[in-house]
Parts: C-alpha cells; structure tokens; sequence
C-alpha cells in the first residue's frame, strides 16, 4: 500500500478514540445508525437480499468459477512440465506446492478471517470501521508476504530440506521455486483481494481479475517454456504473474473505486482487530499448511515405497481433487460474507434458511463432484502422461479411490467456514486442524502399514469421515448460539 493510494482518501478529522475497548489515534467514525439495518449505506449492500437458493448459487457462481480458475493455474503448469521438460520436472512442481500452500495459508487467514469481521461490521452498520480494517490488512498481508519472501531467498537449503527434496529432484525445485518467491507478495495479495470483492458484492469482478491472470499463465507458458526454452523457470514466472493479476485488479479498483461498500482510506491501526481477523481465519491457514506438511508426509512415504514415479501420480491425484474441491471450497467463501453480514444484522431467520439450502447445496454438489472424478481420471491424467506409462496406471487408481472422501469433503469444508464466518475461529481452526492434520497424519501413518500404496491414496477419505462426525457435532453444539438450526421463534 503507497502512500499515494492512502491519501487519496478523504481528508478526516483525527481523534483520540476509543473503539471496541482498543484505546487508538483513529479517524472519527461515522455516525452510527440507530439500529442494525437502519443505515440508507447498508440497504444498498448487495449482501442484504433474502434468502433463496436460486439466488445463493447465482451469488457464489463467479467464486467457484475463480475458484476452479486459479486450480488450474497449477494444471497448466504440470502440463507443460510434463510433456516438454519431462516426469522429474513434474514431480518438482508437486514438491514445490506446499511452498505455494504457505503463500496461500497466510493470504487466506487474512483475507476470510478478516472479511468475517469487516462484512459483520457492514451489517452492524458500520462502514467506516469496515473500510479501515480492510486497509490495515491489506498492508499486513503485503508486509508479511515480503517477509516470507526473503526468507526463501536468504535460505534456499533449508527450504529445500522443509520441503522433502531429494539431491536428484533439488535442483529442479529450486528452479521452480526461487522464481515464485520474487513474486511471492503478489501472488499473496491476489488470494487476499479475492475474497473482499465478495465481501464488497462484487464477486464478478474478482472472476474477471482470474480469468485475465489465467490468460496471462498460459500465454507466459507458450513463450517461456514453449518458444525460448526456459523450463522450470519459465513455468514458475509464468504461474506467479498469472497469480500476481488478481491483486494489482484489486489495488487499483479499491484504491480508486469510492462508491462502493469497501475502499481503501487511512488505516487505524489495532492488534485486537488484526487478531481478531487472523483467529478467525485460523482456521483456513491451518488447512492449507496441513496440507503443505501432509503433501511432504506423502511425497517421502511414496518416494521410500515406490519411488518418484508414485509423486508424480500424486501430483495427477491432486490436481483432480484440487478441481472438485474447488467447487466446494468456491461456494463456502462465495457465500461466507452472507453469513457474516446476517450474523452483524442479527437476522437468525436468513441465518437459518441459509444453513438449510447451503447444506442442501453442497450434497447435489458432492455427487456431481465424484461422476465428474469418475469419468475426468482418465482424460485427466492423459493430459499430462501417456496412458501406457506406469504414472498413468497409479494416477487413475490413487485419483477414483480418494472420490470416496467427497461424500464428507464439502460438509467438512462448509463447517469450517461457517464458523468463520460466525467469527467463531476458535471452533472452526478445531475443526481444520483435527480434519486436515492430525486425522490425515494419523491415517498416513496406519493405513499404509495395512494396505500398502492403497493406504496412501485411503488416507484422505478416511481423515474426511472422521472430520465429518466433527462437524456435525459442532453443528449441533452451536446452533442454538448462533441460530442457524431450529425453528423460528413464534413471537
């Protein structure tokens, strides 16, 4: 954030306030409404609409397809890993996700975490502290992103060691990743703005910004890998500036856009909100570390067992799971600013007919995910190996064993954000860590004991039936707290 972007804010009388119990210099606020929904500023919000199903699909739409776009930013990838620079390559990229998965974890606990408090903020009533939580975190977001950076650039060794890399594939990670670090704070960035472009009612725009930074990957990978020959380090310039679109999309029309809900104005600088934001988005960092320290579970276990042939495979297997689970994943956080403005508003009734139909939605959702994974194996995993290769014949099987896991996977991930969304981050990181850390590494560590390669490939599933029993316990413990479950009350 410059600080051209901030004073392009409107001149404000600053004050020695007190807010939230937060002693801090800030802008005056605005004048409060005298009641939640009252506000002529929160009638306009294009979060405050009635609950129809037919209205929360259409709502969540461009997040799922942004969702599902940036998925395949890593297919794109692997493809042209593959098929020009060849399998080791493409095992290196898998190795070098989990740094990827950091970059992700940091910018979503800020961005959902921090959408959870500024869109409940928005249905309170208050805007103006909406817009100055926003732009502290942005310049958080940034802050950390750099610092992170260079810590892979000053450490390549032992970020290789983190990252399971053996002295064969070393060298090819590293070539894949050093480049993803110079871009690192942009690429973080672009996670985080996706999110408040939902928050602001704008979901489309957020689809735009990822479907041009998805046209911007693929045509970066023809001319750096295809036409000038600069393998793992084309792939991986090309991947960080593809990623890198969202966020300056989102700097720009943030900082220039002032007749929306949310623009940047100066920030009031509070480590209760910014805790607050990062407790409640505990949770969507612990998934994606989970899944950064899982992957390098599972990338040295099959390397011991079968050897890169089989990392490979699991990379296939991850880029099928990753596409389905982004639907899933896409409608949770498309709709979770809904929730969260509701909850602000203490509207239990739009609450609760939202958990009904967004259940509802996600069991037609698990079904159309495991026929598609079904019948996708296959053509999947040619796209990046020929069908008579050993990579194919582990891939296809690894692929349509795990569909099993996506009977539980979306009710799993529903909960987790929900209860972000609620502002619960306490519940909803319980939920992660136990579903995406401690069951999946306790089945990483049985299951391959007792079924061998199948054990690997089981392992998910089985730490998805057991976060399921998780959350719906949950579910039922919390539902009378927040109202989203039972019956409207009759006076």
């Amino acid at each position: 954030m410059t600080d051209a972007m901030l004073s392009a804010a409107p001149e404000l009388t600053v004050t020695d306030a007190r807010l939230d119990g937060v002693a801090s210099t800030a802008v005056a606020p605005e004048p409060a409404p005298s009641a939640p929904g009252s506000s002529p500023e929160e009638s306009e919000s294009d979060l405050d609409q009635p609950i129809r199903s037919g209205w929360l699909l259409k709502f969540a739409l461009p997040t799922i397809m942004s969702t599902v776009a940036m998925s395949a930013f890593g297919i794109i990838d692997g493809i042209f890993a593959a098929r020009i620079i060849g399998p080791a390559a493409f095992a290196s990229t898998g190795i070098a996700f989990p740094l990827l998965s950091f970059f992700m974890a940091v910018g979503l606990m800020l961005s959902i975490g921090g959408s959870a408090l500024v869109a409940k903020r928005l249905g309170e009533g208050r805007s103006h502290e909406a817009r100055s939580i926003f732009t502290m975190l942005t310049v958080v977001t940034g802050g950390s992103a750099v610092v992170m950076s260079a810590f892979g650039l000053l450490f390549p060794d032992l970020l290789l060691a983190i990252l399971g890399a053996d002295a064969h594939l070393g060298p090819l990670v590293l070539e894949y990743v050093r480049p993803m670090l110079f871009v690192g704070p942009l690429m973080m960035l672009g996670f985080f703005m996706q999110q408040y472009f939902i928050t602001e009612g704008k979901p489309n725009l957020g689809f735009a910004a990822v479907g041009v930074g998805g046209v911007v990957n693929i045509g970066l990978n023809f001319l750096l890998i295809w036409h000038l020959d600069m393998g793992l380090h084309g792939a991986a310039l090309a991947t960080g500036i593809g990623y890198s679109v969202p966020a300056l999309f989102g700097v720009l029309y943030f900082s220039r856009n002032r007749r929306g809900t949310l623009y940047f104005i100066r920030p009031r600088w509070s480590a209760r909100e910014l805790g607050q934001a990062s407790v409640n988005g505990a949770s969507e960092m612990v998934t994606m570390l989970a899944i950064s320290v899982t992957t390098v579970i599972m990338n040295n276990i099959l390397m011991e067992t079968i050897g890169y042939q089989s990392v490979a495979a699991a990379s296939i297997m991850f880029v099928g799971q990753n596409l389905l689970m982004s639907t899933f994943m896409g409608f949770a956080t498309g709709i979770a600013p809904i929730i969260s403005f509701n909850y602000g508003a203490q509207n239990r009734d739009r609450l609760r007919r939202l958990f009904t139909r967004a259940l509802w939605i996600i069991a037609g959702l698990a079904v159309a995910a495991i026929a598609a994974g079904w019948f996708l194996a296959s053509p999947l995993t040619i796209i990046y190996v020929p069908r008579t290769t050993e990579i194919y014949s582990l891939a296809v099987h690894a692929f349509r064993i795990s569909l099993v896991g996506f009977i539980f996977m979306g009710v799993n991930m529903f909960a987790s954000v929900m209860f972000t969304a609620l502002n619960n981050g306490v519940v909803s990181g319980i939920l992660s860590l136990f579903r995406t850390l401690i069951f999946l590494i306790g089945m990483l560590m049985l299951l391959p004991n007792l079924l061998g390669a199948d054990g690997v490939w089981l392992s998910i599933p089985a730490a998805e039936a057991l976060g399921v029993v998780m959350s719906l316990a949950f579910f039922a413990a919390m539902a009378k707290r927040y109202g989203y479950a039972g019956k409207a009350p009759t006076t």
